[in-house]
């Protein structure tokens, strides 16, 4: 009976412990896993556990790893995010299973007799049914409030709003060696425990035997209680991480959309002085074509057309400031061999700030810059900016050339382009048809100027 029962307790639990395991692992990387792989992946543990003991450190990385390879090659999830989840649910199983171990290892006396004899097939399925529930919630508590983007937030389209790499790393450590050391402590503490228990006992009798359990239940329960708490705290700190990073953006943004207004009030200036000693340089042409000197005159009039060149703007939207911006932009796109047009016209003032023009307009323009300039040679590529004005509203249109597959993530960029939107009543949009990408964006003009 005794063979039939570790026999049991090894092999069909520990598939099962382990098929769940590798179920709520592909719920956490937003993956599907076919049915065979459950069976190959969890037998496979077992048979490691056989030779590496689970209850030992070198057991315990050998099971992450294995689980981890499980992400990596099934789930198609890269190591990191597939050790970080292994981890966590191997750690999970395990203070759980102590938990309930620990409770009903507690001499309960209104408990049936049988639940305090050893080898009891009947409360073993009892205690591994609850350790399969309080685990199971334990995996939706992290699911539900721990996802993915929590402890990994990747929110990029353009080079600007992807996460390092290696920040990426040393993040994943902050959470990895606390759980690693609470595995630690609790197998540490569970050899102490119960390789003097028999010592324990016969000093203390019954009221050794449960402060025993007692201390370890409060144990497992403390450790779960601070693997909770690493989570939460993660996840605050990873959020302190993306305000930092979208703040130092926001700050970037609007150091360059200074630059673009100082610019273009050099321009505005330049071509006010020009304007104003155009009557001149009207009476120079006028003297030097009434003398017959025609050369001379021709020579005067290119470098006014040159000086007149220097001070017009590559795109002319009807704003200075966007001038500035769009050209540069659209500058940057050119140089890299990308057809680009503009056709936008913008109401000069109109209540829209001039920043949240620039904001909605240098987040869209990087995001299609890099887009295109990924592309492959021989495809077309192009930039197409439009907008208009129809009644009260601002409609702007960015165009892109568009070879790629999937959804797209709204990256900071695009959030802050949300974000100008929202604050203006309006709206943000993405489509794609065919090789087409178009961001649409809709402002709502205020009826007052601020």
């Amino acid at each position: 009976m005794a063979e039939y029962l570790d026999f049991f307790n090894i092999y069909i639990v520990g598939v099962i412990e382990t098929a769940f395991q590798i179920y709520f692992l592909s719920k956490f990387l937003k993956k599907k896993i076919e049915p065979p792989f459950y069976a190959l992946f969890a037998v496979g543990a077992v048979i490691a556990g056989e030779f590496i003991p689970s209850g030992t450190i070198a057991g315990f990385v050998v099971f992450v790893l294995w689980i981890s390879i499980c992400g990596v090659f099934v789930c198609h999830a890269n190591f990191k995010d597939s050790l970080l989840y292994a981890t966590l649910t191997t750690e999970i199983m395990l203070l759980c299973s102590g938990i309930v171990s620990s409770l009903m290892s507690l001499p309960y006396p209104w408990l049936p007799a049988f639940f305090h004899e050893p080898g009891n097939i009947a409360a073993m399925l009892i205690c591994e049914t609850a350790s399969f529930l309080l685990s199971g919630c334990c995996y939706y508590i992290v699911y539900r409030y721990f996802s993915r983007e929590d402890l990994y937030p990747v929110d990029a389209l353009c080079p600007a709003d992807a996460p390092d790499t290696t920040m990426g790393m040393q993040r994943m450590f902050l959470i990895f060696v606390p759980i690693l050391m609470i595995f630690i402590m609790s197998n540490y503490i569970n050899a102490i425990e119960y390789d003097f228990q028999f010592e324990i006992l016969t000093d203390k009798g019954p009221a050794g035997h449960f402060f025993s359990h007692g201390q370890m239940l409060a144990m497992y329960l403390l450790g779960l209680a601070s693997l909770f708490c690493i989570l939460f705290f993660y996840k605050k700190l990873q959020q302190i991480f993306r305000l930092s990073t979208e703040i130092s953006l926001l700050e970037q943004q609007e150091h360059s959309l200074n630059q673009y207004v100082e610019e273009a009030k050099t321009r505005y200036d330049e071509t006010k002085s020009f304007r104003h000693d155009i009557r001149n340089h009207i009476a120079v042409v006028k003297n030097l074509l009434q003398n017959g000197k025609l050369e001379e005159a021709v020579s005067y009039m290119e470098d006014m057309d040159d000086i007149a060149e220097k001070m017009s703007f590559p795109c002319s939207t009807n704003n200075p400031v966007v001038d500035i911006l769009a050209g540069n932009k659209l500058g940057i796109a050119k140089s890299m061999g990308i057809d680009v047009d503009c056709s936008l016209l913008l109401p000069y003032p109109c209540g829209i700030r001039d920043i949240d023009i620039c904001i909605v307009l240098s987040n869209a323009l990087d995001n299609a810059i890099h887009a295109v300039k990924n592309l492959d040679a021989g495809m077309e590529k192009y930039i197409r900016v439009s907008g208009r004005i129809q009644g009260d509203f601002l409609m702007m249109e960015i165009e892109n050339s568009f070879y790629g597959k999937g959804a797209f993530k709204k990256g900071t960029g695009l959030s802050n382009v949300k974000k100008v939107a929202e604050k203006y009543g309006g709206a943000m949009s993405i489509e794609t048809q065919e090789h087409v990408f178009v961001l649409h964006v809709l402002l709502i003009i205020p009826q007052q100027v601020d």
